[in-house]
């Protein structure tokens, strides 16, 4: 379970002020999959970080009983002068995993043959990316959140994306950030749309891609 009480979110930078999330309540059930839809600069990835716990909210509580993923699709969490294979051990170090395990998974699933023991920093964006999914999923957590991350890589490695998420969704919480309705559609059975500040649930994605799209129309 992941409950927000009265969470708020607001970034201040000298002069600039913004207010991003206010008076969040929601919680997120176990073996939930949900879908996130919202405009460019709404606050989607924000709240991945918060739900992650890699952001800490500026009111208000956060609670996690399931242990929770990044937010896949940020190579951000990468040491960039390690090698791709280094940065996998390390994370296993911290949630206790075997490293020769997660770095043979990542090895067979990112598919990035010598640039695995290359340093991070020579890695092109999608690489990143392949990295970043590959350490994810060689780490069995209980809620996974995923960003933007399925378009990476060659047809066959989408193929693999697509057959590992969806058996995360069967088998553990997933919680999505997509601006494709037909990917939400394909992950995710709930629904959330963040908006001025807010963030409102559907029962269905169906439900949610048709508020985001009118609020888009209303904006434009």
């Amino acid at each position: 379970m992941i409950r927000f009480e009265n969470v708020s979110k607001t970034y201040r930078l000298r002069k600039f002020e913004r207010l991003v999330f206010s008076d969040l309540n929601f919680t997120i059930e176990r073996g939930e999959s949900i879908g996130i839809c919202g405009a460019n600069g709404a606050g989607k990835s924000t709240l991945m970080r918060m739900l992650a716990g890699v952001e800490h909210p500026t009111g208000g509580r956060i609670t996690r009983t399931m242990s929770t993923s990044w937010p896949i699709g940020y190579a951000s969490c990468f040491q960039a002068s390690l090698t791709g294979a280094d940065n996998a051990r390390f994370i296993a170090r911290i949630y206790d995993q075997p490293e020769k395990h997660v770095v043979d998974y990542v090895e067979d699933f990112a598919q990035l043959g010598p640039y695995l023991h290359q340093p991070v920093q020579t890695y092109s964006a999608g690489m990143g990316a392949r990295l970043a999914f590959g350490i994810s999923l060689a780490i069995d957590f209980e809620c996974y959140l995923v960003d933007e991350i399925t378009g990476a890589g060659d047809e066959r490695f989408r193929i693999r994306c697509e057959e590992a998420l969806l058996h995360r969704r069967d088998n553990a919480t997933l919680i999505m950030v997509s601006h494709d309705p037909g990917t939400l559609k394909q992950y995710c059975r709930r629904g959330a749309v963040v908006y001025g500040g807010t963030l409102v649930f559907f029962d269905t994605i169906d439900e949610a891609n048709e508020v985001h799209h009118r609020l888009q129309m209303l904006a434009a």
